[in-house]
């Protein structure tokens, strides 16, 4: 447990260092403090914690078995007639224990922050939305877009609007107006510009084309990515509600019943992996005998087992989100794994016989 804590931390700090880059541009970039940057970062600790947990389990297990071989602890230990059924009870424990953590995590703890982290991010939407009333100032709210006000009234009219739109290929457009009001509707914030004309640059042919209207209005979603508030993801779903989906459920989420029933069992999935991981790292360490050398090839048969457990939950994952009476598949990568679990077991426990028959085939040869 104490190495595993240890190994739990160093990928927690690596993926947390990468995610919270992402996330320092996005936010400061928005004129968000930093403590909104470290309310973020925590709220997405749950979800990191939930991926890194099994491969912290795997990494312990096959650190504590190569220690114990190269101790010789582990020779005499079998010496003394232990079966590796019998000394792999530990790892079994050890890994239900991980399981139950990772079981809280993805049942429990992630959805709750992703929702909350949902909801804090349609705030911040709405935050920047409000930043745009700023007057006498040239605002870059996104890539491509420059905004200008000149005046704004106690009455909350907007005066003297320039407003850049960059972001087309083809065609770059100019609105300029005398006056403007910021409103809302079902579909989101608009700009409703008064006595204004609109400048289209076509860059093919560098043709200016020159449009004069009374009144315009122009979609302030299209200038800022803003989020709507009220409608749920996948994962912010509780379990049961993904494993009995409802036509309400799939509506909200926009996400087909295969793909719901394929998270919500997907989560007991990744908690009993945690293991599996285990076990198949422990087992791995177990094949073969003392040798001076270390066990380098046993570890690197741990991560070759561990890449192709990955490589197929992945394939499971696709195939199941395809179909929903599929869903059993999402387990697929636990059972494959239980069974090379204990296959190597057998084999560590019966190396003689593995030895015997390689002989007989040298001698018939």
């Amino acid at each position: 447990m104490m190495l595993f804590g240890f190994f739990a931390l160093v990928l927690v700090l690596v993926y947390w260092v990468n995610r919270a880059v992402v996330l320092f541009d996005q936010l400061i970039a928005n004129g968000q403090s930093a403590g909104v940057f470290v309310e973020f970062t925590a709220l997405t600790l749950p979800n990191v914690i939930r991926l890194v947990l099994p491969i912290a389990a795997f990494a312990a297990a096959v650190y504590v078995a190569n220690r114990l071989s190269s101790e010789s602890e582990l020779v005499v230990v079998q010496a003394t007639g232990f079966s590796p059924y019998r000394m792999v009870r530990p790892v079994v424990m050890f890994g239900v224990v991980v399981a139950l953590l990772v079981g809280v995590l993805t049942h429990f703890l992630v959805p709750m922050s992703v929702s909350r982290l949902s909801l804090r991010q349609a705030e911040i939407s709405e935050n920047v939305t409000a930043r745009l009333l700023t007057e006498g100032r040239f605002l870059h709210p996104s890539e491509g877009i420059t905004f200008y006000i000149r005046e704004i009234t106690p009455a909350g009219e907007l005066r003297n609007i320039f407003l850049a739109d960059t972001r087309g290929d083809a065609e770059h457009v100019t609105y300029s107006a005398r006056q403007a009001l910021l409103v809302r509707s079902d579909t989101g914030p608009k700009l409703v510009m008064f006595d204004g004309m609109a400048q289209a640059l076509t860059l093919a042919d560098s043709r200016l084309s020159i449009t004069r209207f009374s009144d315009f209005a122009y979609d302030i979603a299209g200038l800022i990515d803003t989020i709507e508030p009220g409608t749920r993801g996948v994962k912010e779903l509780s379990t049961p509600e993904l494993i009995w989906p409802t036509e309400a459920a799939m509506a909200e989420t926009g996400q087909t019943r295969a793909v719901l029933l394929y998270e919500g069992h997907g989560r007991t999935s990744q908690a009993l992996l945690s293991i599996v991981a285990a076990l198949v790292g422990f087992a791995t360490m177990m094949v073969g005998g003392f040798s001076r050398f270390g066990l380098w090839r046993q570890i690197i048969g741990a991560l070759v087992a561990l890449i192709v457990l990955k490589s197929v939950d992945n394939a499971m994952a696709d195939a199941a989100r395809s179909d929903p009476d599929l869903w059993p598949l999402a387990y697929g990568a636990t059972l494959l794994g239980l069974v090379m679990a204990l296959a190597l077991l057998w084999i560590s426990a019966n190396p003689n016989l593995l030895r015997r028959r390689v002989r007989a085939i040298g001698v018939t040869t």
